[in-house]
């Protein structure tokens, strides 16, 4: 099996790294009833941590890694493509060399989180693209939510982009919650 390069921002890693893990969070609180008994309140997601080690090998290993360390230092969120993961926005929380490295030989380790922060600024700028847009097409489309879908594949499925999933629907408060039988407006 090929698999797609990783990238993130303008950076493509030359070679996939060679471990990655992810963890998904899940914040719940427990409220305390009486007679000892307690019940349980879903807070939310919490943010997904993607991390991962990797080598540079060969002449030009150490240049190759100066490059993803300028990428590092860019300030903000960028997409983050992996060859397993969904793509996300995700901001790179760090960068770590993990013995001294060689002209011929760097091996590193990385941390991305994704960023949840759809109601910044983005959502502006994308809805102000969407009326643009909206100007060359009749009607809008409309999808109504069926078990298993997510707004993340809704996007992938109807060629949106996710910020401008959520830029369509401002009625859903949690983009990580959608309900069945839900209208989700996806053009």
């Amino acid at each position: 099996m090929i698999l797609t390069p990783m990238r993130y921002k303008s950076y493509t890693w030359p070679h996939n790294p060679r471990v990655y893990s992810i963890d998904f969070q899940r914040a719940v609180a427990a409220h305390k009833t009486p007679f000892g008994r307690y019940q349980l309140q879903d807070l939310g997601m919490g943010q997904r941590v993607m991390e991962g080690e990797g080598e540079f090998m060969g002449p030009g290993a150490y240049v190759e890694f100066q490059r993803l360390a300028c990428v590092f230092y860019e300030d903000g969120p960028g997409l983050l493509v992996h060859p397993l993961w969904q793509a996300a926005e995700a901001y790179f929380v760090s960068l770590r060399v993990e013995q001294a490295p060689r002209p011929d030989y760097v091996r590193y380790s990385f941390a991305f989180w994704e960023d949840y922060g759809l109601y910044s600024g983005l959502a502006v700028r994308v809805a102000a693209q969407r009326d643009k847009k909206e100007s060359t097409r009749a009607a809008a489309a409309v999808h109504r939510v069926a078990e298993g879908d997510t707004l993340w594949g809704l996007a992938r499925q109807y060629g949106v982009s996710l910020a401008e999933l959520v830029a369509l629907n401002p009625q859903i408060k949690n983009p990580n919650l959608i309900r069945v039988g839900e209208e989700v407006r996806v053009g």
